[in-house]
């Protein structure tokens, strides 16, 4: 999200609604952003609107770019984030940004197809990747939520032990949680 400049005078489109892209929608929701948040897991998109999404947009219910486009007067959010790693919903995160847009993949695996002219060059994109924090940017991060009261544990809807280890993976591969975690007896 700082990467993306993000503020609270964007819109900005955030494609999964897993982990990342449920704390993605909660810190930018912190960050005065209007969010519209994109997934397959119905679960999930109610997650994401607990956490202050704007709007919600069921992936396989229509076109989320035609959507996207639609809700911002036709333009395209100032600012798209793919957390899925997914073909399809990383050529929307760039189809569904406006011109001279700014887009971010931090989704892993999975391939992309687009075309550059069209899809890139003539509407002056500026696309990024990110995958990780430097420890100086963690501690920024935290100190941000920390001053903010950003409420983090809103993003965790199972707890398990150890001995449950089975349960937590299946519950998790599901699709329709946010983040699970273990937790450890002292």
């Amino acid at each position: 999200l700082k990467k993306l400049d993000l503020s609270g005078r964007d819109t900005i489109a955030i494609y999964g609604q897993g982990p990342v892209g449920l704390s993605a929608t909660l810190l930018g929701k912190a960050m005065g952003a209007r969010i519209i948040a994109v997934d397959l897991s119905p679960e999930r998109l109610a997650l994401a609107q607990g956490l202050g999404a704007d709007v919600v947009l069921q992936a396989d219910a229509g076109d989320p770019v035609t959507a996207i486009r639609a809700l911002t007067g036709g333009e395209g959010a100032d600012a798209t984030l793919d957390c899925t790693g997914n073909a399809t919903a990383r050529a929307q995160t760039i189809r569904s940004a406006r011109v001279f847009g700014r887009a971010c993949f931090v989704g892993e695996g999975g391939t992309v197809t687009l075309e550059p002219s069209p899809d890139i060059i003539h509407r002056h994109l500026t696309l990024y990747g990110s995958w990780t924090f430097p420890s100086v940017g963690l501690d920024e991060c935290a100190r941000w939520i920390v001053d903010r009261r950003v409420p983090l544990e809103r993003l965790i809807t199972h707890r398990f032990h150890l001995d449950e280890a089975p349960d937590a993976f299946s519950t998790f591969e599901g699709g329709a949680t946010g983040k699970c975690v273990f937790v450890m007896e002292e």
